[in-house]
């Protein structure tokens, strides 16, 4: 039977990720605002660049939430992660271990 994580665990792993989240969180409001900006005016190569990485991060996610939501997929996700490590947003490979 799958160990169910405790509380403490819970609340050890967000303080652990809280700045990742904060700046994923960063990333996703500068992206919007560029995708907003694209419809008025043309974006710059840097602009472009920043909207495709956060885009590509949101698509690796979607995948990841997937696994995750498999019966058993909170084994499954970090043995993945670490076969895989390139399924992370880009905020959080930074930290890995």
């Amino acid at each position: 039977m799958p160990k169910v994580p405790k509380v403490e665990d819970i609340k050890t792993l967000l303080k652990k990720n809280k700045e990742s989240l904060l700046q994923e969180l960063r990333q996703s409001k500068e992206a919007m605002s560029l995708i907003k900006k694209s419809t008025r005016s043309s974006l710059t190569d840097l602009e472009k660049e920043k909207v495709k990485i956060h885009l590509l991060d949101i698509c690796k996610s979607i995948p990841a939430l997937a696994i995750f939501l498999l019966p058993g997929g909170t084994l499954l996700l970090p043995i993945l992660i670490k076969l895989i490590p390139d399924i992370l947003p880009s905020a959080f490979r930074d930290q890995e271990n």
